[in-house]
């Protein structure tokens, strides 16, 4: 290793460096949970530089960290010692035809949808503005049009990479297809994305909102949430959150449905969210119609807490789900809280195998978390989570975007073995040394 990762720069990083004590550094060796101490940020702005900035971290022999967003909340966009390559630069977004876009990896969702709908066009994508389009989607993504128009990658027609011995590839379903097979769903095991090019919607306005409910029935409501979606149509997407006491200015604890029905049809809309507004107790609602890009939004977590996650796919949300739920929310009103977040149609109606996102025959994605004083050790975050455990044998696997613990059986739960056994097979042909390993990581 290099005692000075400085000492050897290429001439062409002198300009897309940052060191300790520069004015960019703290900014791009912050993430959503924590600022790292990196030896070198490298913002590159071209393919070139990404190579290049590959290149210096294996010569080095640093930890290498890829930041897009910086909303991991294992914070594996920093590290401290290392290098970040911060992708930020590449935040182009450009419609190339009637609906097909290109994205850079280091564009921001709130960015991609206020641009798009300037052209009447959406991609169904996450949930917050300030998320990184990198991260997402080689997570999968989730998002409000989940149920009409899938995975964020399922828009996915092409992707550039960098691999991490430098070449730069293009993958389509012919062209690399083995990569581009993986990077969708498989995370950033196989190098760094520069640029993913969509077939966009033709969504502009929806209508959304949210439905608050007291927590006098929560089975009730579970149930009858579920029904009006199996029975209801696929532009009805929805996350029921069952939200804690947090105090004020917080709502006090009850349960809250976020909707949105992804269409400018009012009267279309109205009946879809009808059947949920004749469920339990209702507080009161908001439903307004809105361009696409006002449903992004940017939440924060309360002051002086920390939180803890894990979540499950399941099959169905059937009486031992409903039951599970009901028991792990009431078991803890003053910390935990649940979403269960509803998935199936388009997002169902896509192979198994096609990609590496292989949970397809699912429901809802179940999520269970908490919330604890900040001074509460990891140990005992984890702890306090371990009454979920029991939805693991309930559902058939994660979702990497939700998963908020870094724990051995975590990969085990977000990839089937058929899956996992793959992804391995293109790890070991395009980064056998574990180059990009500060992820969910698929090791070669």
């Amino acid at each position: 290793m290099s005692a000075d990762p400085m000492s050897s720069l290429p001439p062409e990083l002198a300009d897309v460096t940052y060191r300790p004590g520069d004015e960019a550094y703290a900014a791009a060796a912050t993430v959503y949970v924590r600022t790292g101490s990196p030896a070198l940020v490298l913002r590159p702005r071209t393919v070139e530089q990404v190579a290049a900035a590959i290149h210096q971290a294996v010569a080095a022999g640093l930890p290498l960290s890829i930041r897009s967003g910086g909303h991991s909340v294992q914070a594996w966009g920093t590290n401290d010692g290392g290098l970040v390559i911060d992708m930020s630069a590449f935040a182009g977004i450009e419609v190339l035809d009637d609906d097909r876009v290109r994205v850079g990896a280091g564009a921001r969702w709130g960015d991609v949808a206020g641009t798009l709908g300037t052209h009447g066009l959406s991609l169904t994508s996450g949930d917050t503005r300030s998320v990184g389009v990198g991260g997402l989607t080689t997570g999968g993504g989730i998002g409000w049009m989940v149920r009409n128009h899938g995975l964020t990658i399922d828009s996915l027609v092409a992707a550039d990479l960098v691999t991490a011995d430098g070449r730069a590839l293009h993958l389509t379903e012919t062209e690399n297809a083995d990569l581009f097979w993986a990077i969708r769903g498989g995370g950033g095991n196989f190098g760094v994305l520069t640029s993913f090019e969509f077939v966009a919607q033709r969504v502009t306005t929806v209508h959304a909102g949210m439905i608050m409910y007291a927590p006098d029935d929560v089975p009730g409501l579970l149930d009858g949430w579920m029904d009006a979606h199996r029975n209801g149509p696929e532009e009805l997407n929805s996350t029921l959150v069952l939200f804690p006491e947090l105090g004020d200015p917080m709502p006090p604890a009850g349960l809250m449905g976020l909707v949105c029905y992804a269409g400018s049809d009012g009267a279309a809309a109205a009946a879809a969210f009808a059947p949920l507004l004749s469920l339990g107790t209702v507080r009161m609602s908001q439903i307004d119609e809105k361009p696409y890009a006002d449903v992004l939004e940017e939440p924060h977590p309360p002051a002086g807490v920390r939180s803890m996650a894990s979540n499950t796919l399941v099959e169905r949300v059937d009486d031992r789900v409903v039951d599970a739920v009901d028991r792990y929310y009431a078991g803890g009103t003053t910390e935990r809280m649940m979403f269960v977040r509803q998935l199936g149609g388009a997002a169902n109606r896509v192979a198994p195998d096609a990609t590496a996102f292989a949970h397809r025959n699912v429901e809802a994605l179940v999520l269970g978390g908490l919330f604890a004083p900040e001074d509460t050790s990891d140990d005992e975050l984890l702890a306090r989570l371990q009454p979920f455990e029991e939805f693991h044998d309930l559902g058939v696997g994660s979702y990497p975007g939700f998963v908020a613990t870094d724990l051995p059986e975590d990969v085990e739960r977000i990839y089937p073995p058929a899956t996992l056994a793959r992804l391995r097979e293109v790890k070991r042909a395009n980064d056998p040394a574990n180059t990009f390993r500060n992820n969910f990581n698929i090791a070669p």
